[in-house]
């Protein structure tokens, strides 16, 4: 089996981003039913006036995560590709193509998972913080362009830029708490 690479490209922000994931939020929501308690729109394409892969990351807090196996099939029908927990524990992700092009990520998991909260203050506090999301989608173009073909070196580009911004993000969400 060959594996497909694909090429990374960040994209100028595109506000037809948030009426795709509204279309898909309610697809997602005929499929799981009463499952689903929430569904959020996050990653780059939430966070307006950023650069983005042009895929839309979709959030599904449901009731109980080992019950999500039971809807692969409908899932399948629905243009979901099932990945289990794809190195996240706890999670169950999904994606969606069109052709060869990745479209849609679905993550998905039980309420009470602190991803869920991570993943949201993550969203607000750039949204919320445009200096720092501008910081980031100039670290994701460069990335693009260091590594056009290697989603590994990307991703881990990313990773120490993220583990900031979560932390500032938690401590921001708190004292918006107060």
């Amino acid at each position: 089996m060959i594996a497909l690479v694909r090429k990374i490209a960040v994209i100028p922000y595109d506000k037809s981003g948030h009426e795709l994931f509204k279309l898909e939020k309610e697809r997602l929501a005929e499929i799981l039913g009463e499952q689903a308690l929430s569904i959020h729109h996050i990653g780059s394409t939430a966070i307006p006036n950023i650069k983005a892969k042009p895929i839309i990351d979709i959030l599904v807090e449901v009731k109980k995560i080992e019950t999500i196996d039971e809807f692969n099939d409908r899932m399948l029908q629905g243009g979901y590709q099932p990945r289990g927990e794809n190195g996240i524990p706890g999670r169950r992700f999904f994606i969606k193509n069109k052709g060869a092009t990745r479209t849609h990520n679905v993550h998905m998991f039980q309420t009470g998972n602190p991803e869920i909260e991570r993943h949201l203050n993550f969203r607000d506090y750039l949204i919320a913080h445009p200096e720092e999301a501008q910081a980031y989608s100039n670290l994701k173009e460069e990335l693009a362009q260091k590594f056009p073909k290697d989603i590994l070196n990307y991703t881990t580009g990313k990773d120490e830029f993220i583990k900031k911004i979560d932390n500032k993000a938690k401590t921001w969400k708190k004292q918006m708490a107060d």
